[in-house]
């Protein structure tokens, strides 16, 4: 990581592999501090490469932080929901990081090293956050917080000739979705990982900063065969749409409970730690909520927008998360947070307020494409 400084101000952030994207002639923006890589070419062909091929996405914008020591189970039981008691070695879990009212700091995945250590992923907008949280939380216990994210990379291979390409690099593909091992890539160890922020199968590389060029360089040669594309935030918005994943700042909040999300799923009801937010979540899942995130698929070309507003029978009931194109349907989706009244429903009509004008949209079942993420060994 690099960081530019302009006068006494600072500046946005850079990954190790900013002048890569440079000379790949990338258009940059910023995103969440960092100057990165929003497009190579067009975000529909990079889109499309992901879903029929093979991408490459520069992501270590992304926290890494580990968690060790002799309290490190009981310090994580503490601040997710989720039990990580029953995480196995090697394993990963899909979790979120509540206040004390069950609203969402961040959403994270945890993986499992060894006995007393942990790896968290977090996001890159919300680490100083997350970081603050963690240490005010550990009070009392014997719990090692190293935050490490300006020491590596991250780098995602996503789609479905993913494995075929992993594979041709020498990395041992035999490991299923949400695992994590030691592996070497074009001969340079990595932390490699089955997950990804696509839909698709895919794996995510966890490489110190020195390797993080070569190893850029050799999975794009590497990748020729399999028609392998670089690919920028752009598409990796489109791809997590059409998937219904959560962006955290979009579709998760401090104000926003996991409930709310739609992330039911991930929270079990018998474990017995306490943790931050556990009286609101509980009672939410026993007794429902206020609002509810529903998919919907607009009726014409219009495209709903972050913030727009949505209404039903001529009442406002809600708002628009994040909203774009879908290529693979061809039409035009949006998450948004309504009202948890019954007649809002898959098959249900709304309307989206666009540019003082009322769009139709039809309330569809998430996410909005087939996933293909879901590997077993």
């Amino acid at each position: 990581m690099t960081i530019t400084i302009k006068g006494d101000l600072l500046m946005t952030k850079e990954t190790y592999l900013h002048e890569k994207h440079i000379q790949l002639g990338a258009k940059m923006v910023d995103f969440a501090g960092w100057h990165m890589p929003v497009q190579y070419t067009s975000i529909i062909e990079e889109h499309k490469t992901v879903r029929e091929a093979v991408g490459l996405f520069d992501v270590s914008h992304m926290g890494e932080v580990f968690i060790s020591g002799k309290d490190a189970l009981n310090f994580l039981n503490k601040i997710v929901p989720q039990d990580i008691s029953k995480l196995n070695y090697e394993k990963a879990v899909y979790c979120q990081l509540p206040n004390l009212k069950g609203g969402l700091i961040d959403d994270l995945i945890i993986y499992k090293l060894g006995i007393q250590t942990y790896l968290i992923i977090c996001n890159a907008s919300r680490i100083d956050e997350d970081l603050n949280w963690m240490v005010r939380n550990k009070r009392g216990l014997d719990v090692k917080i190293d935050n490490q994210s300006h020491n590596y990379s991250l780098l995602a291979i996503q789609g479905p000739k993913a494995e075929a390409l992993m594979q041709k690099t020498g990395l041992d593909t035999k490991q299923s979705s949400f695992t994590i091992k030691t592996g070497d890539v074009c001969g340079i160890k990595v932390l490699a990982s089955r997950t990804g922020y696509t839909g698709e199968d895919g794996f995510e590389l966890l490489v110190e900063n020195e390797f993080s060029e070569e190893l850029w360089d050799k999975i794009l040669e590497q990748g020729q065969e399999f028609g392998i594309k670089p690919i920028g935030l752009g598409a990796r918005d489109t791809l997590r749409l059409e998937a219904a994943l959560h962006l955290y700042g979009n579709d998760l909040d401090e104000d926003t409970t996991p409930v709310e999300a739609g992330l039911s799923w991930s929270i079990p009801k018998d474990k017995k730690e306490d943790y931050n937010g556990k009286d609101v979540i509980m009672h939410q899942l026993e007794h429902g909520v206020d609002k509810k995130l529903i998919g919907l698929k607009m009726l014409d070309k219009s495209i709903a927008r972050h913030e727009y507003d949505v209404y039903y029978n001529g009442e406002k009931a809600g708002t628009i998360t994040s909203g774009g194109v879908s290529p693979v349907l061809g039409a035009n989706i949006a998450l948004a947070y309504v009202k948890n009244i019954k007649e809002i429903c898959t098959g249900a009509i709304i309307q989206v307020m666009i540019r003082e004008k009322l769009h139709n949209a039809v309330v569809v079942k998430r996410p909005f494409i087939q996933k293909r993420n879901r590997i077993t060994m």
